[in-house]
């Protein structure tokens, strides 16, 4: 039987070849794949979500934890701090995805556990992906990918090794923020205390994340953090 293309909403076009992993890395860095949406390859299935991204409970949320995580890491030289389209894959969980936030050390980079690959420009300096496990994801979740984020991508992730997952639900009256930690092959849920804050051994901080109007009926948040003092 010969395999063809699948089409959607007539302006993305899959090559019938990308359910391989290397065929479908070949796609994300070709002049035809699609400037907007999130495309994922999810071990064997590519999940397209090309709805528009919601402002208050996805984008501002997004914007503040990748703003703090910045200070954080990246302000301290202690590694990079990417948002959206940094593409990260993962051969061995046949992972190819580009996550909210992705937070990658130096040490891992010169540990060899995450690889930059290069531009096919080959000009010095010059990235497209990250290959291997970065060491904390961020993920906001949304009404078109909540299955997604709370099932398939958390055991995809531990599959590659990303020591630290973060999951961000701000679409109901109480706001969710969960870190989860990698424990032999699977993730665990870290306590808060009594007033909200979450460890993250990773970064040796804790963490808490707070909404509050914004603008009359909008929502901002705010990403505290202090010294891991438990």
């Amino acid at each position: 039987m010969t395999s063809v293309a699948v089409v959607l909403e007539d302006e993305l076009r899959i090559p019938a070849e990308s359910h391989e992993l290397d065929a479908f890395r070949r796609w994300v860095h070709s002049p035809d794949f699609p400037e907007r949406g999130r495309v994922d390859y999810l071990a064997g299935d590519i999940e397209v979500d090309m709805s528009p991204e919601d402002l208050y409970t996805h984008g501002t949320a997004k914007a503040e934890i990748a703003a703090r995580l910045h200070v954080l890491v990246a302000d301290e030289d202690l590694g990079a701090v990417f948002v959206d389209r940094a593409r990260v894959s993962h051969l061995g969980a046949r992972l190819s995805v580009e996550p909210d936030v992705t937070v990658v050390l130096w040490a891992s980079l010169a540990a060899g556990r995450v690889k930059e690959i290069a531009a096919a420009s080959g000009k010095p300096g010059r990235y497209v992906e990250l290959e291997g496990a970065p060491d904390l994801v961020v993920e906001i979740i949304s009404d078109s990918s909540a299955r997604k984020d709370r099932e398939r991508l958390p055991r995809l992730y531990a599959a590659a090794g990303v020591p630290e997952l973060w999951l961000v639900d701000a679409r109901e009256e109480l706001l969710r923020f969960e870190i989860f930690a990698l424990v032999g092959d699977g993730y665990r849920g870290v306590a808060p205390d009594a007033q909200g804050w979450l460890p993250s051994a990773l970064l040796a901080c804790e963490f808490r994340l707070l909404r509050r109007p914004a603008g009359g009926h909008r929502w901002g948040y705010r990403l505290d953090s202090r010294p891991f003092t438990r």
